[in-house]
């Protein structure tokens, strides 16, 4: 008779068993799972919300599976996780699940609480931040990214029409990699800095024509955001590496206005030595 409560030991460890079809899987794990964080905030020192994971390994063409349940178990150590074990749980991750590699990406509504321009009167914006994590031969390798919804007015439509130019809502997505803390506030006000104007969650009748007309007196082509958001990158110390994309959602077109700009400072200097000619 087979016991109605087999141990542990007497169950097969399927996922254990040799594969013999030789193809390793670069990626392996679990997407979408829902887990409250805590992260650092520049205003309130510390803002609670809740982040979707994905988290994966390698996994070596002779093994058939990965044990998906350890993911889980690892995220729910903690009841609510600080963004700052971000690093542990990767390494944890991949020495637990015997991988050369993981990734884990969490991303999360970030909340800035916003005065308008002339009325001052306050309401909350919130920005999609992801935490890009990559661990691979023994290093950790992370990336900070932000979506920022801004206004941009087209500076054609102003310079050809006789009365007042079309604009639109876009997005500019920043994602870096730093070389010492700064604030996700201080990305937000880079990116928000270059736009025809910024958006807030709540005005009043004299903060929109304020607004309106900052984004007529500010036009800016995607091309236009892109740059200048790229200068700004380039003279901050603290970014490493970045890409600065900007889409506009176009309102007298059923398409999309896109654009990008892309630099790693660190690997400059091996590339300009890589192009000297050779003596």
């Amino acid at each position: 008779m087979t016991p109605s409560n087999p141990s542990a030991a007497a169950i097969a460890d399927v996922q254990s068993h040799r594969d013999e079809r030789r193809i390793p899987i670069s990626k392996v794990g679990i997407k979408d799972i829902l887990h409250p964080v805590r992260l650092r905030d520049r205003s309130t020192g510390e803002q609670h919300t809740v982040a979707s994971f994905n988290m994966f390994v390698d996994l070596p063409h002779h093994f058939k599976g990965t044990h998906m349940s350890r993911f889980v178990e690892i995220l729910h150590r903690e009841r609510e996780i600080s963004v700052a074990d971000h690093g542990r749980m990767l390494e944890e991750m991949t020495t637990r699940l015997e991988a050369d590699s993981g990734h884990i990406d969490l991303s999360f509504p970030f909340f800035v609480m916003k005065r308008a321009p002339v009325s001052g009167v306050e309401s909350l914006m919130d920005y999609r931040v992801t935490l890009i994590g990559e661990r691979r031969g023994g290093r950790n390798l992370t990336s900070v990214k932000v979506v920022v919804p801004v206004t941009s007015l087209c500076p054609c439509s102003k310079k050809i029409s006789e009365r007042g130019a079309h604009n639109q809502r876009s997005h500019v997505t920043l994602t870096v990699r730093l070389r010492e803390h700064l604030w996700i506030e201080e990305l937000i006000d880079i990116v928000e800095a270059e736009a025809s104007s910024q958006l807030y969650g709540l005005l009043k009748r004299p903060d929109e024509k304020f607004v309106t007309e900052r984004a007529y007196d500010n036009p800016k082509f995607v091309e236009d955001l892109v740059r200048d958001i790229a200068l700004r990158l380039n003279a901050e110390p603290r970014i490493a590496a970045y890409s600065v994309e900007a889409e506009n959602f176009e309102s007298i077109h059923n398409h999309s206005a896109y654009a990008l700009v892309e630099r790693d400072k660190d690997l400059e200097p091996v590339e300009a030595a890589a192009a000297q000619p050779a003596k």
